[in-house]
């Protein structure tokens, strides 16, 4: 059976050609397992665990089989690396202009939220370090936008831009803590709760950190599966949740003040979950502040742990470019 249409949204395993000579002595292939997002006449794109994307051409295809939605064994949400995860976050919510400096991602979206908007730190930049950092002040430079770098606490990143003379950013609150949970099978999709594909005003609205609605809906909706949650008409709570490959995205949980203590929030979390769950995933991460307890309490009873700390860095007076 061809790899066409009807095989989008089933999880794959693809064996196909490389080129060259393999250890047989035959044809040199490669295999790569993920979920079929798009099938056309010449390739097929399959959304891998991390969510990361790979295109395979057909003519290259060996074979090709489908596997099981949920494997016997997986890795569980704590043991993935937060570099990894730094990555992960980032294809759930991603800049409207995204740039690679080796591991780095240099990312601009019209200066809505510093994940959009700041260079996020993991791996190797393929550069010197001092290279590295000409590199970001001219990337941000250019885009009349202040230079920012996403660092996880406690990593060789943030001692490296530290020593180079950057500071935690000033008049914000800085960066966030990261949790993460496995998932179980099911949850209970609360029956009022709406889910939609975009964004729309009544959604938005609630949601209080939008200046300029394009950039925020070019970055909220910029993943192949989100769904915009929302309860009441007109919306009295709402929340996002996104899908990379195994992992869930929670965010932008809102309920206007009128309508707090009401369960509202939990509705929508567990709402957002069971969506999460329906399309795939086994584990999720969100993020808030260390000091948004209300919020701490509303994930603890859903199994969600401290993973790790991020912060923003921003250059110092003893910068060493300056």
């Amino acid at each position: 059976m061809p790899l066409d249409a009807t095989s989008v949204g089933q999880r794959v395993v693809v064996r196909y050609a490389v080129g060259g000579t393999g250890p047989s002595g035959g044809p040199a292939m490669s295999d790569v397992i993920g979920r079929v997002r798009a099938v056309d006449a010449a390739a097929v794109t399959l959304e891998r665990r991390d969510g990361r994307t790979q295109v395979v051409a057909l003519a290259d295809v060996v074979t090709w089989k489908p596997v099981p939605d949920r494997p016997l064994r997986r890795r569980r949400a704590g043991d993935v690396d937060p570099a990894d995860l730094t990555r992960i976050t980032s294809r759930g919510w991603p800049a409207i202009e995204s740039v690679a400096l080796g591991d780095w991602e240099l990312r601009t979206s019209g200066r809505f939220t510093g994940r959009a908007n700041s260079v996020a730190v993991h791996g190797d930049p393929g550069l010197p370090f001092g290279d590295a950092l000409d590199r970001v002040r001219a990337f941000y430079a250019s885009h009349d936008s202040p230079a920012l770098a996403q660092v996880v606490v406690g990593s060789s990143g943030e001692r490296a831009f530290a020593g180079a003379g950057w500071i935690p950013m000033t008049g914000y609150h800085g960066g966030a803590v990261v949790l993460v949970a496995d998932l179980d099978p099911a949850y209970d999709a609360d029956p009022d709760a709406r889910i939609a594909a975009t964004a729309d005003d009544d959604w938005l609205v609630n949601y209080g950190r939008v200046n300029d609605p394009v950039a925020a809906r070019a970055v909220l909706e910029g993943p192949d599966t989100v769904g915009f949650v929302s309860i009441g008409t007109p919306a009295v709570a709402i929340g996002r949740v996104v899908v990379t490959g195994e992992w869930a995205g929670i965010a932008c949980v809102e309920v206007s003040p009128e309508h707090r203590r009401q369960g509202l929030a939990r509705r929508i979390v567990e709402t957002s979950l069971a969506w999460a769950v329906e399309h795939g995933a086994d584990k999720a991460y969100l993020q808030t502040m260390r000091s948004n307890h209300a919020a701490l309490a509303l994930y603890k009873p859903y199994g969600f742990a401290d993973h790790h700390d991020y912060r923003y860095l921003e250059p110092g007076s003893t910068d060493s470019a300056q």
